[in-house]
């Protein structure tokens, strides 16, 4: 929902500024229309359902997968594709995977968002009406901004979507905002005073192979990319999550996990192992015992290490595989 609209039609219709807090409050707790607002008169319910759109994001298609895993492809007003994924695990977490951008400008080799057109930044409800949408099908509590696009790219949204999902139930706390390494965004979020979480996308230690993989880094090489995360330890004393996605022959041997422990101070960084699944790419995932061996080596080292479970493969719902294909 659109608050700055919202705002405005209640003003035109003279009515008094809490009307707004009421109707968000509704919103969060997963109200699915504006007839559910039953502490707002009847009148101005039909005046508001006339006039404010209840989400500014059209569900185009629903996927849910074997695990529980659902993925929602939306369409938004200018009919532009985003996708947005549900997760539930049986500890409780149900995390929700946002998107800040239709599409992403920086085309990682291996992600297939980034093989799609660049749309454009979406606005900060538009982020947030992905998190409603799920959270009309269930309580949430946690958030990771890994769907598609760059959210530094696009921080000032991503920034006021935060702002609002603690009335959801997700807490800045339980919210990890991913990046290819976009350093001015990294400085920024460091500034900020909410205590997000950083996960840096970092699939190499070394810029030829990064480069290959990654354009971004001609711009943003490796060592400009850590002195940054470690910028942003020193400013909120948070580890870092580095997300590896594991390519079979081309990142996964034991000497290149030797480089990347040599890179991250074990007490500013955790490594997230990611299963590689296809997209259309030229790669292949590693196999169990590749992946198995990168990881001993980075615990040897003492580098915090663990392999992401994948979830939603089956509905192109896992990381890497946003793509709004149906589009």
């Amino acid at each position: 929902m659109d608050l700055d609209l919202l705002g405005q039609r209640l003003g035109e219709a003279g009515e008094p500024d809490y009307r707004r807090g009421q109707a968000w409050a509704w919103q969060a707790r997963g109200a699915r229309d504006w007839e559910a607002m039953t502490d707002l008169p009847a009148g101005l319910r039909e005046r508001l359902a006339a006039e404010v759109p209840f989400s500014t994001l059209e569900l185009e298609a629903e996927e849910v997968s074997s695990d529980g895993t659902v993925k929602a492809l939306f369409l938004t007003a200018d009919r532009r594709p985003v996708e947005a994924v549900l997760m539930s695990y049986r500890d409780g977490r149900r995390s929700v995977c946002l998107s800040s951008q239709s599409g992403c400008p920086l085309t990682c080799t291996f992600c297939a968002t980034g093989s799609m057109k660049f749309g454009r930044n979406l606005t900060a409800w538009e982020i947030v009406d992905q998190a409603l949408h799920f959270r009309r099908r269930a309580e949430l509590n946690h958030c990771v901004f890994m769907g598609m696009g760059e959210p530094m790219m696009n921080l000032d949204a991503v920034l006021g979507a935060c702002g609002l999902l603690p009335d959801l139930g997700i807490t800045s706390r339980r919210t990890a905002v991913s990046t290819v390494g976009w350093v001015p965004g990294i400085d920024r979020l460091a500034a900020q005073p909410r205590p997000l979480r950083l996960a840096l996308s970092l699939h190499a230690a070394d810029d030829a192979l990064r480069s290959e993989i990654m354009p971004v880094n001609d711009r943003y090489p490796v060592s400009e990319v850590i002195a940054a995360c470690n910028r942003f330890y020193e400013a909120k004393r948070r580890m870092v999550f580095v997300e590896y996605v594991m390519l079979a022959g081309v990142n996964d041997q034991v000497g290149q996990a030797l480089a990347l422990a040599d890179l991250l101070d074990p007490k500013r960084y955790k490594v997230n192992l990611i299963p590689y699944n296809p997209s259309g790419s030229p790669y292949e995932g590693s196999g169990k015992a590749a992946i198995e061996a990168f990881r001993a080596t980075l615990e040897d080292q003492g580098i915090r290490a663990t392999v992401r479970l994948t979830r939603g493969r089956d509905i192109d719902a896992a990381c890497g595989q946003l793509a709004a294909r149906a589009a």
